[in-house]
């Protein structure tokens, strides 16, 4: 079946796909368009969001959660048809966020023009190929169905963290992989060893110890033992200079850069300001100090400096963090610096050998439950994503050196194995690292979707005719919301 509509296929309906899709749907095409959306979960929620997120928190305040740079208040207004008391400065349910996605994404959907259509389908993309003297590409689903695009955004989210050492040996349940599958219940006695000191950390922790309701006991573990900390409302300083000077010492060293964000710090201070809006100032120039720095200072800051940086970036509702808090001084949460070395089983229980921070011996720590909260590993050259094997496999995508992502271009196209930036490949999320750094909150990530939909709308005349691999599955392809 032939059809000279342009389709867009986005592969993956968490945040950054789904935001993409709303962005190009909300402007205005002169030609036909398909905007079909790929996930294997709900459209539009994602991991972060999905609808078992009721009890979490979001980490940033609800006046700064806005799909839309355009709208920084479309969210709040969302939520307070639900929640009239909720401000800007409150930290909502994700859940919320979640329905506040799939509304944003019907809304406009119901107010297209019928030459522009969106698809949502259900689906797992396990290969893309480029068709021969063609400049289109060809999507292979799991179940052996297939689609051709003018263009594709790989939009798949956040990696699951590394396995840990012997984990694989472990019974069932005693074993966490996903975070967001830990046990709602905890039993009674039960000891919890939680891998990794972070947001993930402190939102299975206090979802299990009001579960377990003080019946659990929570050791936390990473290679620091950096625990975030809190959010507070930040008093905005602007000041030019700090902008230059940041930018001066990134074109010098990490080291230079380091002294400049504690100089800024002490001037915020010395305002009357709290100093983590030092942080905010310095995250609103990351992409440029990031680029500015040699491969071997970003070897150098990713070595010394990121366990400090992500402490004071990714912080927490100040309720949790009291909560967190709460919990080490009644002595159900222990919090400690190490490596793990090697996990197995021991009975019923999990023996954890592990590595104390500046120790050269090491110590065993016994628990019912290991749940990996490493965080995600963004090394795709360990991805356990069959897309993404295909793809590094094929030259056709290419893994940053230095573990951080994707190689992309402007717009996050991708470049493949021979260095050409692809016209019609696309990425947006956390992969974008090696390019932007600052890649993996809303604030970056719309902005991101927002840029990249300008970019796939302007190729309207570049475009050539689209082909459906079946009538059955063009059919599924202009399914509309």
């Amino acid at each position: 079946m032939r059809t000279t509509d342009r389709t867009v296929v986005i592969v993956g309906a968490g945040f950054s796909g789904t935001a993409v899709a709303i962005n190009l749907l909300r402007l205005s095409h002169a030609q036909p368009l398909r905007v079909v959306l790929l996930d294997r979960m709900r459209i539009g929620r994602g991991t972060a969001y999905a609808g078992n997120q009721s009890r979490y928190l979001l980490n940033v305040p609800a006046g700064r959660m806005s799909a839309t740079s355009a709208d920084p208040h479309e969210f709040l207004a969302f939520a307070q048809r639900t929640l009239p008391h909720a401000n800007e400065e409150d930290f909502l349910p994700r859940d919320l966020f979640g329905r506040y996605l799939e509304s944003s994404l019907l809304s406009a959907a119901r107010s297209l023009p019928p030459h522009v259509r969106l698809g949502r389908m259900n689906a797992e993309v396990i290969a893309i190929e480029r068709l021969p003297r063609a400049s289109s590409l060809e999507l292979f689903m799991n179940d052996g169905e297939r689609i051709v695009a003018d263009s594709v955004v790989l939009a798949l989210g956040n990696p699951p963290p590394t396995p840990l050492p012997g984990c694989e040996a472990l019974r069932e349940g005693q074993y966490v992989a996903n975070p967001w599958q830990a046990p709602d219940v905890m039993r009674r006695g039960e000891t919890v060893l939680v891998v990794g000191t972070g947001l993930t950390m402190a939102d299975v922790t206090l979802a299990g110890a009001d579960a377990a309701k003080g019946r659990a006991t929570f050791h936390a573990i990473s290679r620091h033992g950096l625990v975030p900390a809190a959010q507070s409302a930040l008093t905005h300083v602007e000041d030019e200079r700090n902008n230059i000077a940041l930018l001066r010492a990134a074109s010098v060293s990490v080291r230079q850069l380091v002294r400049a964000a504690r100089a800024l710090s002490e001037n915020v201070a010395l305002r009357g300001a709290d100093w983590h809006e030092a942080i905010r100032i310095i995250r609103s120039i990351a992409p440029t100090l990031w680029q500015r720095l040699s491969a071997a200072e970003r070897r150098r800051f990713l070595r010394h400096v990121r366990p400090y940086w992500e402490v004071h970036r990714h912080r927490l509702p100040q309720s949790s963090w009291a909560a967190l808090h709460a919990l080490r001084r009644r002595g159900t949460l222990h919090v400690h610096a190490g490596r793990i070395l090697a996990l197995a089983s021991d009975g019923a229980r999990v023996r954890v050998t592990w590595r104390p921070r500046g120790s050269g011996s090491s110590a065993i720590l016994r628990v019912d439950r290991v749940i990996n909260c490493t965080g995600p590993d963004n090394d795709v050259r360990r991805s356990r994503e069959r897309l993404l094997r295909m793809l590094l496999a094929q030259g056709i995508a290419v893994a940053d050196p230095l573990g951080l992502g994707l190689v992309t271009g402007a717009f996050g196209a991708v470049v493949d194995a021979s260095g050409r930036t692809a016209r019609n490949l696309h990425y947006i999320g956390p992969l974008l690292r090696p390019s932007h750094w600052e890649t993996t909150a809303v604030q970056e990530l719309r902005v991101h979707a927002e840029q990249l939909a300008s970019h796939l709308a302007s190729s309207v005349d570049t475009w050539p005719q689209v082909r459906a691999s079946s009538h059955a599955q063009c059919q599924a392809i202009v399914r509309v919301i």
